[in-house]
């Protein structure tokens, strides 16, 4: 029986010094009549203390999140669930559903292409296995793009799990998608014959912290049974962080989920409390025992963080 006391703070508690708490004035709409100009939102905004407000089927970001927090990857923008009553608002915004707030961190990277744009960098599925090989010790054999190597491993770690595949396989090479997903609605998955062709998605960098990658639009899928799991997300990962695969081979996963999810009361409520987290936890706890059968498997190391 796995002893899980202790440990695991909230997600939320964690970032005090990035996101506002719950309690906080930035985390709420400001009171009628005394809502900010434009330009004065923009300055509210650079100085961070603007978010993003999504649509309600975005929710399970806001679980994303606290996954990423408890399992001490702390790459993904904070999110938290919110209601807004704000008559100021469109009234889809004020329906009272329950929404994802998630922080506007100023200084993310773009590309100034606009076709490009949701890129802090352009790369490609044959650079970026390249790059999981050689890293940057063959000059001009791969891109040196600045980035940690070890920050690969955490991502595909996270986006395993909750089988995010927008960033690493936004065509649908690795696994078969249902008809109603982008790409095949947008006839991506044709360009799975050509792996020249295949780009990286949503690959973004913060200015303060160049060297790490930013995760957004973490929603996921966690209907997607075992048996059609995306393992191309793995492809070309050597390693794991240490820190995640203690987490999930403890046992202790959906208590300490829990626990950190509890310091959303919003969210909380809005999925049902314990009982109604118990399904999507379970799938989470599955995906990380097939995750660790993996790395037996293959004999992957584990790599201890060294960086924030």
């Amino acid at each position: 029986m796995a002893n899980c006391k202790g440990g695991g703070e909230s997600a939320l508690s964690q970032d005090g010094s990035e996101w506002p708490s719950p309690a906080s004035p930035h985390c709420t709409q400001p009171p009628v009549g005394n809502l900010p100009s434009w330009s004065s939102g923009g300055r509210h905004c650079a100085q961070g203390l603007c978010g993003l407000i999504k649509r309600p089927g975005d929710l399970p970001e806001v679980l994303s999140f606290h996954v990423d927090r408890v399992l001490g990857l702390r790459r993904s923008l904070p999110a938290v669930a919110r209601r807004f009553h704000n008559p100021l608002l469109p009234y889809r915004y004020t329906d009272g559903h329950a929404r994802p707030l998630v922080w506007w961190a100023p200084d993310v990277q773009h590309l100034a292409d606009p076709d490009d744009d949701q890129n802090s960098l352009a790369l490609g599925w044959l650079q970026y296995q390249a790059l999981l090989v050689r890293g940057c010790s063959w000059p001009g054999q791969a891109p040196c793009l600045g980035i940690h190597h070890a920050e690969w491993a955490r991502l595909a770690l996270f986006d395993f799990l909750l089988q995010v595949y927008d960033r690493l396989d936004r065509y649908c090479c690795g696994f078969e998608p249902e008809p109603w997903e982008p790409c095949l609605e947008e006839r991506l998955r044709e360009k799975c014959r050509n792996p020249a062709e295949l780009r990286l998605v949503h690959i973004l960098v913060r200015s303060s912290a160049s060297s790490q990658l930013v995760y957004i639009d973490n929603a996921g899928n966690l209907q997607r049974p075992e048996d059609r799991l995306n393992f191309r997300l793995l492809e070309g990962i050597d390693g794991f962080p240490e820190t995640a695969v203690k987490v999930l081979a403890s046992g202790c996963l959906s208590s300490l989920l829990l626990k950190s999810l509890r310091a959303d009361p919003v969210f909380w409520e809005s999925q049902g409390g314990a009982p109604g987290l118990k399904r999507v936890l379970q799938t989470l706890e599955r995906r990380g025992q097939v995750l660790l059968a993996h790395i037996r498997k293959h004999n992957l190391t584990l790599h201890r963080d060294q960086d924030p």
